[in-house]
């Protein structure tokens, strides 16, 4: 009867201990998240900048055509830099994930909660390369077409075309930091001094 009651004991002590170790797990992860916030809203406010200069300017390219002469050179100039802001984007939500993934998770939920993150972040830089692509493809057609002497203004790259689909389809991004957060202050009731 005494053994019963010894292992009983045994027993709750090691259950008690794996839900502090999963639990010091989650108040870790979240702390990596909260000293990552500023770095995520600065790539999310510095995204909706991108997408609405990039819709402005791709969208008059591609009702009127390129331009001829100086307006070439400055579409040029205008893609580069926009396929630059997509890069700095990219460094930013690159910071947030690869503190994220440096994180040792053991316990299921934590995992689960950074793999879906990750996921999200890993969408965006997809998304981001490949606007970038497109940008840094057209910067050389605008200045193909000024050397090209017949050239009538009104031919724009071939890649707008797939960039403004894309941006046309672009959502806001969502704060998926805060998602994130919310989810493991939730599951293990975590106090503002464990985040």
């Amino acid at each position: 009867m005494k053994l019963t009651y010894s292992w009983l004991a045994v027993l709750a002590v090691v259950l008690v201990g794996c839900g502090k170790e999963e639990r010091t797990e989650a108040s870790q992860f979240s702390k990596v998240l909260t000293a990552k916030q500023a770095n995520f809203a600065n790539a999310n406010t510095l995204e909706k900048s991108f997408i609405s200069s990039a819709r402005d300017w791709c969208g008059g390219i591609t009702a009127n055509g390129s331009g001829k002469g100086a307006a070439l050179d400055q579409n040029a100039a205008v893609a580069a830099q926009l396929a630059k802001n997509a890069v700095a984007i990219g460094a930013e939500l690159s910071q947030v994930r690869q503190a994220v993934d440096d994180l040792p998770l053991k316990s299921e939920f934590p995992q689960g909660v950074r793999a879906t993150l990750a996921t999200q972040l890993t969408k965006r830089q997809r998304y981001l390369q490949e606007m970038r692509a497109l940008l840094e493809q057209a910067g050389p057609e605008f200045l193909t077409y000024k050397a090209n002497k017949t050239y009538a203004g009104d031919l724009f790259p071939g890649g707008l075309s797939k960039l403004e689909a894309m941006l046309d389809r672009y959502a806001i991004p969502n704060d998926d930091v805060g998602t994130a957060l919310t989810a493991l202050k939730t599951k293990y009731e975590l106090k503002s001094d464990e985040l």
